[in-house]
């Protein structure tokens, strides 16, 4: 399947393929977590009927862990503690050589710097 027009650089060709059946399970775990409505979706991806789906589907299937689970420890209402670490600035620190010099033994004394 693919598509073929001229240009002045000559013919240029798109090349479509359809998606395989595990990127269509893929993006229909992506879309819901219904397993038959994940069916439903990699079967139109695929344009194939949802009994040949079903049992690729059902393969793919495996139970998620709940990731959303927040647990609060401490007597509610107390204020919870923060904690904020600083991370140290990557700069060089300038030496007492350097910077006694000052800008005037750089060389920038000249054109266009004001004293």
């Amino acid at each position: 399947m693919s598509e073929v027009w001229k240009t002045k650089y000559g013919p240029r060709r798109v090349r479509r393929d359809p998606p395989t059946l595990a990127e269509a399970i893929a993006a229909a775990r992506g879309l819901t977590d219904d397993v038959q409505q994940q069916i439903e979706i990699a079967a139109s991806l695929m344009d194939l009927p949802s009994d040949q789906v079903r049992p690729e589907v059902l393969k793919a299937a495996s139970p998620r862990k709940d990731v959303n689970t927040v647990a609060f420890v401490g007597r509610s209402g107390a204020p919870r503690t923060v904690v904020v670490e600083r991370v140290p600035s990557r700069r060089i620190a300038a030496g007492k050589g350097i910077a006694s010099k000052g800008i005037a033994s750089t060389g920038f004394s000249g054109k266009g710097f004001v004293r």
